[in-house]
């Protein structure tokens, strides 16, 4: 069990909250869904950190520069970080499912509504304060983009 989700009281959201095993069967087509549009800025990331269990890629959300908006999303939201959820073996690592299938890993780009909420500290306490993408992650050819963050994680070895 990952540490932040002990037990449905620990954070704020209750049942709505991670992880969730996602059915095919009970998914239902929106047409009114709009598409999510994502605009990310390269030039707003600053540092990549050790938390302790896994590894983060903070941005700076001062601005608008990094934003998602459109699809189920009443306002845009900014990007505050991303980091991954990886198992010991690459049968599993997945936080989420589908069908109850794990993925070998999973990537959490975490967006924060700054139009109602001045900061992420507060907008992490309400219902409508943070957006996630979840992508769930294969293994498969070498992807340059990705190994230059892998190339980088030796420096952040220590928490």
């Amino acid at each position: 069990v990952h540490p932040l989700w002990q037990s449905p009281l620990t954070i704020p959201g209750g049942t709505r909250q991670s992880p969730i095993n996602i059915q095919w069967r009970d998914s239902v087509y929106d047409p009114y869904l709009k598409p999510l549009k994502i605009s990310y800025d390269p030039t707003t990331c600053l540092h990549i950190w050790n938390n302790g269990y896994s590894f983060l890629v903070e941005f700076d959300d001062s601005t608008d520069r990094s934003i998602i908006v459109g699809g189920p999303l009443a306002n845009q939201y900014r990007l505050k970080q991303f980091h991954f959820h990886w198992g010991a073996i690459n049968d599993w690592g997945s936080e989420h499912t589908v069908d109850s299938k794990f993925y070998p890993a999973e990537l959490h780009l975490v967006h924060w509504n700054a139009v109602e909420y001045p900061s992420f500290e507060e907008a992490v306490m309400e219902g409508n304060g943070l957006a996630v993408i979840g992508v769930f992650l294969k293994l498969g050819a070498r992807h340059e983009g990705l190994q230059t963050l892998v190339d980088a994680l030796p420096a952040v070895r220590h928490k």
